[in-house]
């Protein structure tokens, strides 16, 4: 399996426990502005899930309990952000 779809998969996981997440999902659904359809219907997409990993990565908090849930390393979110589309660093210097 390549990067990207390694990202991807790990960006699934995340929605997935996100969903499971009762009082993360209306805080991501409400700064998204994503409706529950929405979830299904872009699930496939990959800007969606570079989306999902954009909002799991505001707060350490929920890195370390996505993280500790699913039984990833606390720095695989990032890494599947930056093999997703957007998800490049920029650097200003």
């Amino acid at each position: 399996m390549g990067e990207r779809e390694s990202a991807e998969t790990l960006a699934l996981r995340a929605l997935g426990w996100l969903i499971g997440e009762e009082d993360l999902l209306p805080v991501f659904l409400g700064a998204t502005g994503a409706g529950e359809r929405d979830l299904r219907d872009h699930a496939a997409d990959p800007e969606f899930l570079g989306s999902v990993l954009d909002f799991l990565l505001m707060d350490d908090a929920w890195v370390v309990r996505f993280c500790d849930g699913v039984g990833v390393g606390y720095d695989a979110p990032m890494r599947a952000r930056a093999a997703l589309p957007g998800g490049a660093q920029v650097h200003w210097t």
